[in-house]
């Protein structure tokens, strides 16, 4: 345990620099979109790149766990509006929440933290997932949350939207294009390669550091009292229920005689254990959701996942 704490806890103290930082001042607010800017369209695409260009496209294209990630994803959606949307909360609340639920921090987060804990073939998994959730999670609970409209056509244009907001996203492009390069051995030329790595490098401090800066700026833009009831379930919901589901369909289909790598299995149940995913407080802004509620979500998650996502380690490997 000791072990695995020594390597989860730099990628944990990142974040809690970004937040104290940003909380002490030392970081502007108006620094923060900058930096969202660079790992969103520079940094990350190019880590993620590099990690699907050096996975084998067997790996990326895999049914089986695409199949079972996108089931697990679906019922945590269905789930988590069941147990949460009432006369209080309607629609747009109870469905970004239950993508608060479904989508792990696996982008920012994720895919460095996984392959330092169990070696670059975990990053073929943690991509599926990153796949799964951009396209489907946050489409389908975008288009949830307009059905307070009261009128087929909130949702189809919250679709639309969300349809443009991935085409827009540079990661889904940088994981199409690492996947073709694998599939047809193809390289960049060295000096352009080379700047992808540099720019590939900075992803994961930098993307750890935003993290912890956009959580303290959504609590210090936020400081009306939600209650715990609305966001201390759905954080546990994240940390507990998502990678019991993951682990437990996984193991019935295997059981069941399903070919599925059970190191993939164990990916993406350790993808399901991460914290929600920091950006979803900024988009549920966007839509009129109560990012508040959404931002102590994620906050609460983060923190806890620094014990729970070691524990999940600890008894998966």
């Amino acid at each position: 345990m000791l072990g695995i704490l020594l390597v989860t806890f730099p990628f944990f103290a990142l974040v809690l620099c970004g937040y104290v930082a940003t909380r002490r001042a030392f970081l502007p607010l108006a620094a923060i979109p900058g930096l969202n800017a660079f790992v969103l369209y520079f940094a990350l695409p190019c880590m993620l790149y590099r990690f699907g260009a050096n996975t084998p496209i067997r790996q990326l294209l895999d049914g089986k766990l695409i199949a079972l990630y996108t089931l697990c994803a679906l019922i945590m959606v269905a789930f988590t509006i069941a147990v949460t949307r009432n006369k209080r909360m309607g629609w747009n609340d109870a469905s970004f929440g239950a993508l608060v639920a479904a989508f792990p921090n696996t982008g920012f987060m994720g895919v460095p933290l996984l392959v330092a804990l169990l070696g670059a073939q975990a990053a073929g998994p943690a991509i599926v997932t990153i796949a799964v959730d951009m396209l489907l999670t946050s489409s389908l609970c975008i288009a949830l949350s307009r059905l307070d409209s009261a009128d087929e056509h909130g949702a189809a244009r919250a679709a639309r939207l969300a349809l443009k907001g991935v085409l827009l996203n540079p990661l889904p492009w940088a994981i199409v294009l690492g996947g073709l390069s694998s599939a047809l051995a193809l390289g960049l030329p060295r000096p352009i390669m080379d700047t992808v790595g540099l720019l590939a490098d900075a992803a994961s401090p930098v993307a750890l550091f935003t993290i912890g800066a956009i959580l303290a700026r959504s609590q210090m833009q936020n400081t009306a009292r939600t209650p715990l009831a609305d966001y201390v379930p759905v954080a546990l919901i994240k940390l507990v229920v998502h990678p019991l589901l993951v682990g437990l369909l996984g193991l019935a289909a295997i059981a069941a005689g399903v070919p599925l790598d059970r190191f993939a299995l164990t990916v993406v149940v350790l993808a399901a254990a991460l914290p929600s995913a920091s950006n979803i407080a900024i988009l549920a802004e966007r839509f009129g959701a109560d990012n508040g509620r959404i931002a102590r979500i994620i906050l609460l998650s983060t923190v806890l996942a620094f014990f729970s996502f070691s524990a999940a380690v600890a008894l998966l490997t």
